[in-house]
């Protein structure tokens, strides 16, 4: 059974994380909780301003850690650190305790994602510190990002015609989105594996979103929205939020049922979820990498593609948001023996750069 009682550096931690204009969720102690039950280790690198228990928190980050086969540990920042790198001051007193941290797990490498936009300015500065970009990443680069600062029919008007249609199909048709409950959980996941069988997506254990679910939902931090029609489950999705930000990262659908619109008015609830909890923006969490890199060339449908992100991206661009790019993944070679092996291991996997299931 995972601890949910946050420790007082937790909660100091969950504090900054939460006021920083780039916290991200990944970055809380309870997504390291969550992860430390499923194969990783985790640590935590924190400058504070002045010393003592109370002084407070200017940079940091939450460290996973996953031992190599060699005995040698990869050490990861999920959407952080969290930092202003254009500070050389603060930036160089990050990076040392990040080194130190590592040191403990014997680390061959630290890689990160910020959650920051691409910018040549940034890769200076990255590289400066001695990252050097990925081959490898976990989160996705592009996303579609929903600003949040209007009310519903200014929302509803920056949707396409066919997406308002839809979501007002679903409540004519009967749909109903409610929060879901512990006792959705089975069914839920009966709709997940369905799902990733269906659309090629991974997904989890049952453990898996349990967990999530006794971490995240309980604190308010997140919620399962569940669409039913006439009793039978149609659709679901796990929605986050902290601070400004609110996320979709979860969902399934069954086979049955479509023409009802479920996941239209599923999103639907989950930005006005959103907007009740006084976020100001609503990520949809990855689309195509095409479409960051050069969203000009993508305008015409007739370009698009049809599998991996593809489908999910002709649903998502239709809800009003803005397209996004991060500056993706950025390793810090800390053994160089060691991060020549995983290189090699990447090469000889023929692993291309890619999104894991969270």
């Amino acid at each position: 059974m995972l601890e949910t009682r946050p420790s007082p550096a937790e909660v100091a931690w969950d504090a900054f994380v939460a006021a920083h204009p780039c916290g991200h969720i990944l970055q809380t102690s309870r997504w390291a909780r969550l992860k430390q039950g499923f194969g990783w280790d985790a640590g935590r690198a924190v400058v504070s301003e002045g010393t003592g228990p109370g002084a407070p928190i200017i940079a940091g980050a939450s460290l996973l850690f996953r031992r190599l086969p060699w005995g040698q540990a990869l050490a990861y920042v999920p959407k952080g650190p969290l930092a202003d790198f254009a500070d050389a001051a603060q930036a160089g007193a990050l990076l040392a305790e990040l080194r130190r941290v590592c040191r403990r797990w014997r680390a061959a490498l630290l890689k990160i994602e910020p959650d920051l936009p691409a910018a040549s300015e940034l890769g200076s500065q990255l590289r400066a510190l001695g990252f050097r970009p990925s081959a490898q990443r976990v989160q996705p680069l592009s996303t579609m990002v929903i600003d949040l600062d209007a009310g519903d029919e200014a929302l509803l008007a920056r949707m396409k015609p066919k997406w308002r249609y839809n979501i007002r199909l679903a409540e004519k048709k009967g749909v109903c989105v409610r929060p879901g409950t512990a006792g959705d959980l089975r069914g839920i996941q009966g709709l997940m594996a369905r799902t990733g069988q269906r659309d090629g997506f991974a997904v989890h254990s049952p453990d898996y979103y349990e967990a999530a679910t006794r971490l995240f939902v309980p604190a308010g931090l997140a919620d399962w929205l569940v669409a039913e029609h006439e009793g039978q489950l149609l659709a679901a999705i796990a929605v986050f939020a902290l601070g400004a930000h609110a996320w979709y990262m979860w969902g399934a659908s069954a086979d049955d049922g479509r023409s009802l619109m479920p996941n239209h008015a599923l999103q639907w609830a989950a930005i006005r979820w959103a907007r009740a909890r006084g976020c100001r923006y609503y990520d949809l969490w990855g689309i195509p990498d095409e479409v960051g890199a050069n969203p000009e060339a993508f305008a015409n449908p007739e370009c698009w593609g049809h599998e991996g992100l593809w489908g999910v991206y002709r649903f998502k661009q239709g809800f009003g948001g803005q397209v996004v790019r991060f500056t993706g993944a950025w390793d810090l070679p800390l053994s160089p023996p060691g991060y020549a092996v995983y290189r090699l291991g990447l090469r000889l996997s023929n692993r291309k750069p890619r999104s894991e299931a969270l």
